[in-house]
C-alpha cells in the first residue's frame, strides 16, 4: 500500500458512543464532515462503520484522502494490538492493521489526547508554540504532547499517559484514594475527571450532584460547592506541576468538558506555581480553541507529522 499523495486529510474521532469525521484541505478549511453512532461492543461492525464513513466523506470532499484516527487507548508498539481502551471491544485486536486492509491504504492512529495536542499545536490555542501539553479533563483524564506540531508518542507508546499516575503530594484524607477501573487506587483520573469532581463533593458534603451542578452552585455563591472547586483546583495544580517540572511546556491547553469552566483555566497558573521547581512560572494556560472538534481535526493533521 502506497501512502496517499492527495493533500486532503481525513480525520476520524472514534468515541465510545459516536464517530465523528472531517476532511481538511491544506489550509485547515473543512471540505466535509459527518458523524454517526458508534457500534458498541462489536469490533467487526466498528471496522465497517469506519469504512463507510471514510467512503461518505471522500465522496462529499470529491478527493481521495489520507486517513488519521483518534481513539481511546493506544496501539502497543510491541504487538500492534489495542490496549487500555475504555471502548473495551477494541482491546486485544490489531486495529491498525485490520483498518488499513479494509481501506486498502495506510492509516495513522493515535490516542485521542495526542490528537488534541496536534490539533491545538497546528492551528489552535497552542499555535506557534514549540512544546504543547494538551490535557483532557472530562469523563476521563488524559494528556498528549506535541513538539513542533508533531505528536510525541514515546518508545512504549505511552507519552502523555498522565491520568493513571498517582496524585502528587497527597494529603492524609487523599490516601489511598478512590478505586480506579485500571486496578489501581488514587489515580489522577479518579480525582480530576468530571465524575471524580462530583464524587468528591458527595464524599465531603453528601447529596447527589453532577459536576455541572456543582459549578452552577458555586457561581450562585454556595459555600460547599465553592469549597469543592477550590480543592479540585488545588489537586489539578499539584498534578499539573509534575508535568511542568519534567516537560516545561511552552503552553498548556485544556480540553474536555471541564475546560468550559473559566474559573479553572484562570486559576490554574496560580495553583501550579507553588509546586514548580523554579523562581518563576509564566506558562500560559488556555482552553482549547477547537473545543469538541479538536480530536477529529488532530486526527486529520496526523498526516502532517512528517
Amino acid at each position: 500500500m502506497a501512502a496517499p499523495t492527495a493533500r486532503a486529510r481525513l480525520g476520524i474521532d472514534l468515541g465510545g458512543t459516536k464517530i465523528a469525521g472531517i476532511v481538511l484541505d491544506s489550509n485547515g478549511a473543512t471540505l466535509a464532515e459527518a458523524r454517526m453512532p458508534a457500534p458498541r461492543g462489536d469490533y467487526g461492525a466498528t471496522l465497517e462503520a469506519l469504512a463507510a464513513l471514510v467512503a461518505r466523506l471522500e465522496a462529499e470532499a470529491g478527493a481521495p484522502c489520507s486517513v488519521g484516527i483518534g481513539m481511546p487507548g493506544s496501539l502497543s508498539p510491541a504487538t500492534g494490538l489495542v490496549r487500555n481502551a475504555n471502548s473495551y471491544w477494541l482491546n486485544g485486536h490489531p486495529f491498525g492493521a485490520d483498518l488499513a486492509r479494509r481501506l486498502d491504504r495506510p492509516v495513522r492512529i493515535e490516542n485521542d489526547a495526542n490528537c488534541l495536542a496536534v490539533s491545538e499545536a497546528v492551528d489552535g490555542a497552542g499555535a506557534g508554540a514549540r512544546v504543547v501539553w494538551a490535557v483532557i479533563l472530562g469523563t476521563g483524564v488524559g494528556s498528549g504532547i506535541a513538539i513542533d506540531g508533531r505528536v510525541l508518542t514515546g518508545r512504549n507508546g505511552i507519552a502523555g499517559e498522565w491520568g493513571h499516575g498517582p496524585l502528587a503530594a497527597p494529603r492524609a484524607d487523599e490516601q489511598p484514594g478512590p478505586d480506579c477501573y485500571c486496578g489501581r487506587r488514587g489515580c489522577i483520573e479518579t480525582w480530576l475527571s468530571g465524575p471524580g469532581l462530583a464524587a468528591d463533593h458527595v464524599r465531603r458534603h453528601g447529596g447527589s450532584f453532577t459536576a455541572e451542578a456543582i459549578v452552577a452552585a458555586a457561581r450562585d455563591g454556595d459555600a460547599q460547592a465553592r469549597d469543592t472547586l477550590a480543592i479540585h483546583l488545588d489537586r489539578l495544580g499539584r498534578a499539573a506541576a509534575q508535568v511542568v517540572n519534567l516537560l516545561d511546556p511552552d503552553v498548556i491547553v485544556i480540553g474536555g468538558g471541564l475546560s468550559r469552566i473559566p474559573e479553572l483555566i484562570a486559576g490554574l497558573p496560580g495553583a501550579i506555581a507553588p509546586h514548580v521547581f523554579s523562581d518563576a512560572f509564566d506558562t500560559p494556560v488556555r482552553a482549547s480553541l477547537h473545543g469538541d472538534a479538536s480530536g477529529v481535526r488532530g486526527a486529520a493533521w496526523l498526516w502532517d507529522a512528517d
